[in-house]
């Protein structure tokens, strides 16, 4: 089974040759950061590419993500949680959900995002708060 760091470089990784091509990379970044350009993405991940050809392998992309700094992580996290809730109701619903995936091509019924939010909704209201979300996303 793939973890979450494998699903997205290889969601990414449009030609599926094991590396992340610049171009690949600005439009990973770009759809998680907003507008940057390929300069300012090919900047950000210089000093993490081991290669000499200027691609991005997984081992690299998992140190990109994965942060030993519990700040950052939590950081990271809570702009995740942004990209989700969309509806400003600082929670993610089940019709937020479906639009995010939808835009990561995951096509899911509104059913299907309840069902996805039940397994982590410890309060029951039907929608996932930051802390809920947290839980998901570390466990």
């Amino acid at each position: 089974m793939m973890n979450k760091c494998e699903r997205v470089f290889n969601y990414f990784d449009k030609d599926r040759d094991g590396k992340l091509t610049p171009l690949e990379l600005h439009r990973c970044i770009g759809s998680i950061c907003g507008d940057l350009s390929l300069e300012e993405v090919q900047q950000v991940v210089a000093p993490l590419i081991s290669s000499e050809n200027g691609v991005l392998g997984m081992d690299e992309l998992e140190c990109l993500v994965e942060s030993d700094n519990e700040e950052e992580r939590i950081e990271d996290l809570k702009k995740t949680f942004r990209m989700y809730e969309m509806e400003g109701n600082e929670c993610i619903t089940p019709r937020s959900l479906k639009r995010m995936l939808s835009i990561m091509g995951e096509s899911r019924s509104v059913d299907e995002c309840v069902g996805m939010i039940n397994r982590f909704d410890l309060n029951g209201d039907g929608v996932l708060s930051f802390d809920e979300f947290k839980i998901m996303m570390l466990s």
